[in-house]
């Protein structure tokens, strides 16, 4: 879904925020930057636009004014995690 690469972006939650906003409902989490992180685990919100990580309990929330790379907070989005 992310583009190009058949890729699911990732996310991570260094900033330890309770509400973490993307632009794309099916993803990867993985808690925080290594070593750190929890199993990176895929997340599908559907329809719902809202899902919670069951390992780190980041609350992730769809926003369609966001690109496939956009997060608030900015942080969120691994761009060296996403890189092929």
């Amino acid at each position: 879904m992310a583009g190009d690469t058949g890729t699911n972006p990732k996310f991570s939650n260094d900033e330890g925020v309770e509400k973490i906003r993307i632009g794309v409902s099916e993803f990867e989490c993985m808690g925080a930057k290594s070593p750190n992180d929890h199993p990176h685990i895929f997340l599908d919100m559907g329809h719902d636009g809202e899902i919670i990580c069951p390992y780190c309990s980041t609350v992730y929330v769809k926003d369609a004014g966001l690109k496939a790379d956009e997060s608030v907070p900015a942080s969120a989005y691994r761009h060296e995690e996403n890189a092929n």
